[in-house]
């Protein structure tokens, strides 16, 4: 019986079928302009692109330019690369300009029909970004590519890690820059860690095409990029709160073995709460209070050390440090730590020294960066199974391009076996079948560790001749892949492993000339090579076609059927024959999580003999329904994930912005007039409650606020005592002699000196504090959870409480400026000195796969330059009146200022 909706697709078509047809009139236009444009001259061809953007000057919009720049780009491409967009490219090339995403087969060329939008979209003077997955990639494509854009007049840039930063900025000057993901937002977090905008190296966020764009949008956006940094010393708060907890008894926590949990009871929050009341670390009534946020993170790691962790068993202590142990393998693992200052709770318990911890300077994630282009799309061969995750959080539509000649690739029903031996038994048994009859094999795998199973196997089988390839060393991985089509090739892969390359049957002729021709030197002989290679890489296509195309064979089912299909789309290039197998066992990840055990005693009962497998196409079906499941619920995931960083995201916008306006800011001195005039207001409002008799005034801790903020010594105690006084008196007298201290600052220094001296300590503080809020936020984040248990959303609760943290920050910002600004001594060469530079620090990116960083080889982190005040100064070279000569100072050292208070209760509340 056919469904209503299957009958009305195969009446109406599809809404894809409906999209592409409404595509076809312009591909028609198009064309009809193809002989016009092939008559035209290289130089009238180069002249167009003036011509379109005189137009787009006088008001024409891109839509407009679409048909006439399209059949130039075309014509472009085949004169500098000999390459002639099919109809089908067309199409996905108006699909990217309308900000969606083309799926597009493997080998339909996709690398060539992003040049279509690029040179459209670049023809507004505001630059295109093209984003790739590796360095290589982006490198290749832009010179390969470059060659086009060049031929039309326009500049192409590529931006890969280690780049300086007036490389950078030169590259996002280009019409076009190709980059990839990671560089393109370490590039945007960096910036909004500058301190003037000539030093900032993007120029905005137009437009962008994304290539492999569900590996980038989905798979790694799992994880946030991250800017670290070393923490401030906070020792003796880790050493502290660790006296605590031994003072606690058993009904004081509850502490759950099996999911590795230690909670505090009520009574044991009571009795920690006064502990830190005395020790003066609790602030306001509960220790659950939004301001306690950082406290509570602290005291529950505490509490996890001392009760979760075993010394000599989860760690040891070996030379003053402590080193952890794999669970699994028993090994000490020396350079690993824990993270989120649970590794300094261990050291403070075994009173070793307590390392700093790393601090976040600045994070965002690949869904908030993306976001935040005027105009996205993206390209790839599978896309579809995830249309609703791409709509939902990106808005893109995913639209299905047909091939430019039909698929005739078999994809053949999967085999099951019972056990892992049975099924790599098989295995090799149908690689070494398609071996001997010369037909090129890739071989998927889901790890490198089963890789090189696979691999051992095989050479106890007697096949030697195969390649191994992961997703390690990228320019290798692509010569690899460009050479797999070959008759009787054996490629084993990892499942991610050589995008962005083709598997030609037969190799790829063009990169076998650029490797055995290297070092001959142009001329006849060179022509008559070349010529001998593309014709023996002929020979050997017609024979991969004769044994039947592209065999790929999968060692097992992927969580995700996207990746399943990126394997399968490798074979059937471009029209050409081949075939896909996946080999599955019942002891297989994906097959036990859905319970697979009563299968296997079902197929027991029913007879199924050793190497024998089941073939139905109900099974397949079957996987489908369990990878669908297992998608929906990564889906989720990813999604409350952007929930949480979606509040500090709107927090990360407001201060980004913030920063430019004051890096643009000429005159700064209204903005910290209005500063000083809040914390007047709040001083007077707190110590000076509304109605309240003279008797009831707190002028001693109005005096003392004076002093800390405005650096002011006011005789507050005899303008109490004067008969009638009010408070908006009060208020005016503070007002009045805190603006003509900030005056006569100003005139000592002079204007230029002054606007300096502003911009710098504003920005240097704004930093300092959103710094120390992300840290906040994570803490915030780690124990907001443990709200579900009182039926309250973790999600409100977050979003309310940093919305408080955030609030608080903008007063401490008030404060710490006012009190800088009303305490700075300056020389007059200060306006002459460079500005301040970011602080040091080194990124990080997560594998979401494999749980390994990125960034974590040696020499492959994104350092940061230091910042000249982390300079050591000794003591006697200090002036206690000017704090410029202080440079670092130590949190516990005794401030230079001479007050007798450790520094980070007297100036350091304000660094």
């Amino acid at each position: 019986m056919v469904s209503l909706g299957a009958l009305a697709r195969k009446v109406f078509g599809s809404s894809n079928d409906r999209r592409i047809k409404g595509l076809r009139p312009r591909v028609e236009a198009i064309n009809a302009l193809e002989a016009e444009m092939t008559a035209l001259s290289d130089e009238a061809l180069k002249g167009k692109t003036a011509e379109f953007r005189a137009q787009i000057a006088e008001g024409r919009s891109l839509d407009d330019l679409l048909v006439p720049a399209f059949a130039v780009a075309r014509e472009a491409a085949r004169r500098a690369l000999g390459l002639r967009p099919f109809d089908v490219q067309l199409i996905g090339g108006m699909v990217l300009h309308d900000g969606g995403i083309a799926e597009m087969r493997t080998g339909e060329g996709k690398t060539l029909v992003a040049t279509l939008p690029v040179y459209l979209n670049a023809l507004g003077g505001k630059g295109v970004h093209v984003v790739t997955v590796n360095d290589y990639l982006a490198t290749r494509d832009s010179e390969w590519m470059g060659r086009v854009y060049s031929f039309l007049g326009l500049t192409t840039g590529v931006i890969v890690h280690g780049m300086s930063d007036e490389q950078r900025k030169a590259a996002y000057g280009c019409d076009v820059t190709y980059g990839t993901n990671n560089e393109l937002g370490f590039d945007y977090l960096r910036d909004n860690m500058k301190y003037e905008r000539a030093q900032m190296v993007q120029r905005g966020h137009n437009y962008a095409i994304v290539d492999e764009v569900d590996s980038i949008l989905i798979d790694e956006a799992r994880t946030p990029l991250i800017i670290s940094g070393p923490l401030e010393d906070r020792s003796d708060l880790y050493n502290q709160i660790d006296t605590f907890i031994p003072l606690l008894s058993d009904p004081d926590f509850e502490v759950d073995e099996k999911q590795r949990t230690a909670t505090f009871t009520e009574e044991g929050t009571e009795k920690l709460e006064n502990l830190l009341r005395d020790a003066g670390l609790l602030k306001g009534a509960s220790l659950y209070d939004v301001e306690n946020v950082s406290i509570v993170h602290h005291v529950n790691n505490a509490l996890k050390a001392h009760r979760l962790f075993q010394r000599d068993k989860d760690y040891i202590v070996r030379n003053g440090e402590i080193v952890i142990i794999d669970e699994f393998t028993g090994r000490m693992m020396p350079g690993r730590r824990y993270s989120e200052g649970l590794h300094q709770a261990l050291e403070a318990k075994e009173h070793v020294k307590v390392q700093p911890e790393n601090q976040t300077l600045a994070s965002i994630t690949f869904q908030n960066y993306f976001r935040m282009y005027s105009k996205l799309a993206g390209m790839t061969g599978t896309a579809s199974t995830e249309a609703e995750e791409f709509g939902n959080i990106y808005g893109l539509g995913v639209s299905e391009i047909p091939t430019n000649l039909p698929v005739a690739r078999l994809d053949e029903d999967d085999e099951v076996y019972r056990t892992v031996e049975e099924k790599f038994r098989a295995i090799a048994r149908e690689i070494k079948d398609a071996h001997s009859r010369g037909q090129p094999i890739l071989v998927g795998t889901t790890s490198i560790e089963k890789s090189e199973l696979l691999a051992e196997r095989l050479r106890k089988e007697g096949v030697s001749t195969f390649e191994i390839l992961n997703a390690r060393h990228h320019e290798r991985e692509a010569q690899i892949v460009a050479q797999a089509g070959k008759p009787g090739a054996i490629t084993i892969a990892t499942n991610m492993a050589g995008r962005g390359t083709d598997i030609q049957l037969g190799g790829n002729a063009d990169m076998r000339i650029a490797q055995e021709l290297a070092d001959m030197p142009e001329g006849a002989e060179r022509a008559a090579k070349e010529q001998a290679i593309r014709d023996d890489v002929q020979r050997l296509k017609a024979e991969s076609l004769a044994a039947g195309g592209l065999y790929v064979l999968a060692t097992e089912r992927h969580e995700s059927r996207r990746i399943d299909n990126q394997l399968r789309g490798r074979s059937g290039r471009q029209g050409d024959p081949g075939r896909s197998k996946f080999f599955l066992s019942l002891q297989d990840d994906l097959m036990r999580i859905f319970g697979s055990d009563r299968m296997d005693g079902m197929l027991q009962k029913l007879g199924l003999k050793e190497d024998e497998a089941i073939i139905h196409p109900w099974i397949n079906k079957a996987l489908e329904k369990a990878q669908k499941k297992v998608e929906a619920r990564n889906f989720d995931i990813r999604k409350n994930l952007l929930k949480y960083d979606d509040v500090m995201n709107d927090q990360r916008k407001v201060v980004f912005e913030q920063r430019k306006d004051l890096m643009d800011g000429e005159n700064l001195s209204e903005t910290v007039g209005e500063m000083r005039q809040d914390v007047i207001d709040d001083l007077v409002a707190k110590h000076i409650p509304e109605n309240a008799y003279a008797e009831q005034w707190d002028v001693a801790g109005l005096k003392e606020g004076v002093r800390s903020f405005l650096n002011l010594d006011l005789p507050v105690e005899e303008w109490a005592q004067e008969e009638g006084i009010a408070e908006e008196a009060i208020h005016e007298r503070i007002t009045a002699a805190a603006n003509a201290a900030a005056s006569e600052r100003a005139e000592r220094f002079g204007g230029d000196v002054m606007v300096y001296v502003e911009k710098s300590i504003l920005l240097q503080t704004l930093d300092h504090l959103w710094r120390e809020h992300l840290v906040n936020l994570d803490h915030l984040r780690s124990v907001v959870g443990f709200r579900g248990y009182a039926q309250r959303d973790p999600l409100n609760e977050y979003k309310s409480e940093a919305f408080e943290l955030f609030q608080a920050m903008l007063g401490n910002l008030r404060q710490a400026v006012t009190a800088q600004l009303m305490r700075v001594e300056l020389v007059r060469e200060a306006a002459d000195a460079p500005p301040p530079q970011v602080p040091q620090g080194e990124g990080h990116h997560t594998d979401a796969t494999t749980g390994e960083d990125e960034f974590d080889e040696a020499g492959d982190t994104a350092m940061l330059v230091r910042q000249e005040s982390n300079r050591i100064v000794p003591a006697e070279q200090r002036d206690p009146n000017d704090p410029s000569t202080w440079g670092k100072v130590g949190r516990n050292e005794a401030c230079p200022c001479g007050s007798g208070k450790k520094y980070k209760h007297c100036h350091g509340t304000f660094a």
